[in-house]
């Protein structure tokens, strides 16, 4: 009988973590790292090194007492439910899983090995009880919580006043629902006619954002849920239809989007590593408390402000935590 198949007779009454030997009789524990980017993605190692160091400060040294198998995500459904098959076919004893469509596919899958999420809008939706007390195998880290929506909506409104038509795209793989009620709300404030576009294709983009072509003062909220290609596509799109936008993720500015404000998620894997040696430690996943972020970050691009024929206000500058010029 494999050792997973013996664990999954037990009836669930699993102490983690699970120990893996090497050679020699040392104890190896097995970490799967599913950050929620592709391996070219501008942040991509920068997830990694974070969360590779504050484990080692931790006394988890990769290839000595650890080992960390990395699995970048294709952020497409099909694809996305052969990732997740793969990283099961590991046999971790944890696993560090970024977004909400991987981490709901994960818990689906497995109610025994521990998972540690980031960067996840809706941790009810990924199988956690509540936030105080996740229960079962899951608990980690929010990327967002639901009054941001109107925070973008005034910085929208504060880099170009104009604006009075109000595009939201999002990928319905990474549906967030949350934000979308307080985005009404101060939309409405503002007078603003308000637009809710779900894509997910290179075409659906093309088609929800072209849609706004020759319209005056239209601006467009980006909220998380695309891997690089799209994200270049979307930024694209932006300067070709001269919509200024704001952004749920950091990696958009660095790559020529107008503003981005949000949690630090290369500072989320940094905690990540915290939770993974207290359940090394013997705790269980299910009495870690779900966390929320406690600052975000505002980035903003003046050279794509200056090619929209935008002005940053000055106090917005001295606000921002980068500026890139």
């Amino acid at each position: 009988m494999r050792r997973r198949d013996f664990i999954a007779g037990l009836g669930g009454a699993v102490a983690w973590p699970l120990v893996a030997r090497a050679q020699g009789g040392q104890r190896v524990r097995r970490i799967a790292l599913f950050p929620y980017a592709a391996e070219n993605d501008l942040e991509a190692q920068d997830y990694v090194s974070a969360f590779r160091e504050s484990l080692a400060k931790l006394g988890w040294i990769d290839g000595q007492n650890i080992r960390i198998d990395i699995r970048w995500q294709s952020g497409e459904a099909g694809p996305m439910q052969a990732d997740v098959v793969g990283v099961l076919s590991l046999s971790p004893d944890v696993i560090v899983c970024g977004g909400s469509q991987a981490t709901t596919e994960l818990r689906r899958r497995t109610n025994t090995i521990p998972i540690v999420f980031v960067n996840v809008a809706e941790p009810l939706a990924a199988g956690v009880q509540n936030l105080a007390h996740p229960g079962g195998n899951v608990t980690g880290f929010t990327g967002l919580e639901s009054t941001v929506g109107g925070k973008w909506v005034e910085l929208l409104k504060e880099i170009a006043p104009r604006v009075d038509n109000l595009l939201v795209i999002f990928n319905p793989q990474n549906p967030v629902p949350i934000l979308m009620p307080a985005i009404e709300t101060a939309a409405r404030s503002f007078g603003m006619q308000l637009t809710a576009a779900r894509v997910n294709t290179a075409g659906e983009i093309e088609h929800a954002i072209g849609a706004f072509e020759g319209k005056p003062n239209v601006g467009m909220i980006g909220l998380a849920g695309f891997l690089p290609a799209h994200r270049e596509l979307i930024i694209a799109l932006a300067a070709k239809y001269r919509l200024p936008a704001v952004y749920g993720t950091t990696v958009y500015v660095r790559s020529g989007g107008l503003m981005s404000y949000g949690s630090d998620w290369v500072d989320q894997y940094r905690q990540a590593a915290s939770y993974v040696d207290r359940i090394f430690n013997g705790a269980q996943p299910g009495d870690l408390p779900v966390q929320q972020p406690t600052k975000y970050e505002l980035r903003i691009n003046l050279k794509t402000a200056k090619a929209l024929g935008l002005e940053f206000p000055w106090f917005l500058q001295q606000r921002a935590d980068e500026v890139i010029e």
